[in-house]
């Protein structure tokens, strides 16, 4: 069975958090995620998800300041990478969330941002084991973000691997590594016991996974069938408004395997 979660930092954006909440789940999806909820008020956020039995499955640390995109392997800026760990943490533990993507920063050839991501992310899984929460890391595409610190998923499994801690996983984000890398199935496949969540959207217009050079309907099954059991995050930008874009859902409604 896929189970599809609905990002609400792409989707119902005109609603407020705890609104676009049920909005969700009489869509039919199966869980939530968000990027950055820090301006609404946590007790709603949780009211909202309990009365509707989703679960928040994650969110992000702040990106910092308007031309930032993350901190965390930012040299010169442990603080304020810290506090925003700090803040993700304590924020997801009030409504839940099960994840904190701790977001890198453009820092592709800075001197020590290797060191510092691993400092910070070694602090992230400090409070994630406090929590019982999972930390993730996300290669991005570099069309989107130039510069951005963690591009390439061999890249975050050698930080995997290098940190050796059980809180910390990897964002299978399709678009972003189809973009940079592409050969998702055999990716996903080589680094399965590290990949803590998978997200979908589009290639090349990250519109409605219904278009463009990747096949949902096959590549999903696919990865369930190496052993995936998580949800899939439906991170995507729509086309019109986001109800009018839900007819991709109908493939995987019911505990359908996506094939139409």
């Amino acid at each position: 069975m896929i189970r599809l979660s609905a990002n609400l930092g792409f989707l119902w954006t005109e609603l407020s958090l705890p609104a676009a909440i049920p909005r969700a789940k009489s869509a039919g999806f199966d869980a939530v995620e968000c990027h950055w909820p820090y301006d609404e008020d946590a007790g709603a956020v949780r009211r909202a998800l309990e009365e509707t039995g989703l679960t928040m499955l994650g969110l992000n640390t702040r990106k910092g300041g308007t031309t930032d995109f993350g901190l965390a392997a930012v040299p010169g800026r442990e603080t304020e990478a810290r506090a925003a760990i700090d803040e993700a943490f304590d924020y997801g533990a009030e409504i839940g969330v099960r994840a904190v993507h701790v977001m890198a920063g453009k820092t592709q050839g800075v001197d020590g941002a290797g060191e510092t991501f691993d400092k910070n992310l070694a602090y992230a899984c400090d409070r994630a084991a406090k929590h019982d929460m999972t930390v993730l890391i996300e290669p991005i595409n570099h069309r989107d973000a130039p510069g951005y610190f963690l591009f390439e998923i061999e890249q975050a499994a050698e930080i995997v691997a290098r940190l050796g801690r059980p809180e910390l996983k990897i964002m299978f984000d399709c678009y972003h590594t189809q973009i940079m890398q592409g050969d998702l199935i055999r990716r996903f496949e080589r680094h399965r016991d590290m990949i803590g969540h998978v997200q979908i959207a589009a290639v090349p217009s990250r519109a409605e996974p219904d278009e463009g050079e990747l096949a949902f309907e096959r590549l999903l099954p696919a990865l369930a069938a190496l052993g995936y059991e998580g949800f899939v995050g439906a991170e995507y930008r729509p086309r019109g408004s986001t109800d009018e874009g839900l007819g991709w859902m109908a493939a995987y409604r019911a505990g359908g395997s996506g094939e139409r």
